[in-house]
């Protein structure tokens, strides 16, 4: 392992042990797999159980009732997989007139692309990153088809406009669905700077679209690695780590991924985040890496006191949220977590008048809503 001190991970749930080994699933008594259910449901990984049951050929020697959510979870994931291609085209459509390109990130690229981290996977929204020079007339052509923006507060509009890489997230009127736009991917005033322009010069197009785009594959990895490691809310953290897992397996088949890896995320400013990445898939995944690899990640290894942190932290918190899992420190790494995500999203001054902000106004707004209920409710 690349720098990291020895710590047991026998607390990470059967989830995890059997993502890891599909075969663990035939020792489960009805009990194991009430547990297991349930902790495939909190993570939003029941329905990539069921594509690795399905490819070791275990789906038919299981019980009828787990078979019967393990199948559920992956027609919900292939429902919402075909559903997504009508609301790409419908983005594609919306946006065709003004001639801009779209780069689909995350859960809609993984589908475009017709990669195996889709397969099995559910998503709430998707996420697109256009050059911030575009943005504007990208919303305006989004809301003449249908679209509205959301967070109408001033102080949330100038938080995102102002500070963050994205704009407020955009709902269609008659689909219900949500659509990120981006113009980075990490915050503007996030410590790490990331070069951007590089990221847009070369993604690879979709087949069927003229205007749709994915990253290339080491610029996947390297987004989901910075989405991952400065998040805050880990709910979909192990999630998103197995399809690092999937994504490292898959383009790993090819040398030249991994020989160009370290390099791309050293041109992008993104190799603190790889290294996490990587060791965090290697340590709960097995996930195989050349040693090659693993000797260039270790020049830029963090110090001791860095490293005993992040490992504390983030072997309690990349687990399923469900109390199964949890041990006397769970959520004391999970606070950790959420108060570093904020450390590095922003610069101090800016921290603190944010949380200051939060911490007024938010429950003023809870207020007066819950007041303008209750009026309805006399009514």
């Amino acid at each position: 392992m690349i720098c990291w001190p020895v710590a047991s991970m026998g607390n990470e749930g059967v989830l995890v042990q059997c993502l890891r080994d599909p075969r663990a699933v035939l020792s489960l008594d009805p009990s194991g797999w009430d547990l297991l259910i349930r902790q495939g449901r909190r993570a939003n990984l029941l329905g990539k159980l069921a594509v690795l049951l399905l490819d070791s050929g275990l789906m038919s020697l299981l019980p009828a009732s787990p078979k019967a959510h393990l199948l559920s979870a992956l027609k919900m994931a292939e429902r919402q997989n075909a559903a997504i291609h009508w609301e790409v085209s419908r983005i594609s459509e919306a946006l065709r007139t003004i001639g801009v390109d779209i780069i689909l990130l995350k859960g809609a690229a993984y589908v475009l692309a017709g990669l195996p981290s889709s397969r099995g996977r559910t998503f709430s929204d998707v996420d697109i990153l256009v050059r911030k020079s575009e943005i504007i007339d990208v919303e305006s052509a989004l809301m003449i088809h249908g679209w509205q923006g959301s967070h109408h507060d001033e102080y949330d509009q100038r938080y995102y406009r102002k500070w963050m890489h994205e704009i407020p997230p955009m709902l269609h009127v008659r689909r219900g669905t949500t659509i990120d736009v981006h113009h980075g991917i990490l915050p503007e005033t996030a410590r790490i700077q990331v070069n951007t322009q590089a990221l847009l010069d070369c993604p690879l197009p979709v087949n069927g679209f003229h205007n749709i785009f994915v990253l290339k594959p080491a610029d996947m990895v390297l987004h989901s690695a910075a989405h991952l490691f400065h998040e805050g809310e880990l709910d979909n953290g192990l999630r998103d780590l197995a399809d690092l897992d999937t994504m490292l397996r898959h383009f790993g088949v090819e040398q030249s991924f991994w020989f160009g890896l370290v390099p791309r995320a050293r041109e992008l400013g993104l190799l603190r985040p790889l290294y996490y990445a990587l060791v965090f898939s290697m340590r709960i995944f097995n996930t195989p890496c050349p040693q090659s690899v693993v000797a260039e990640l270790k020049a830029i290894c963090p110090s001791w006191v860095f490293r005993w942190l992040m490992n504390a932290c983030y072997t309690r918190a990349l687990r399923p949220n469900h109390a199964s899992t949890h041990t006397g420190g769970t959520w004391l790494a999970r606070k950790a977590l959420y108060i570093r995500s904020h450390w590095i999203k922003m610069p101090v001054r800016l921290l603190v008048w944010h949380l200051l902000h939060k911490a007024i106004k938010t429950p003023a707004k809870e207020n007066q809503f819950n007041t303008q209920n209750k009026k309805l409710d006399a009514q």
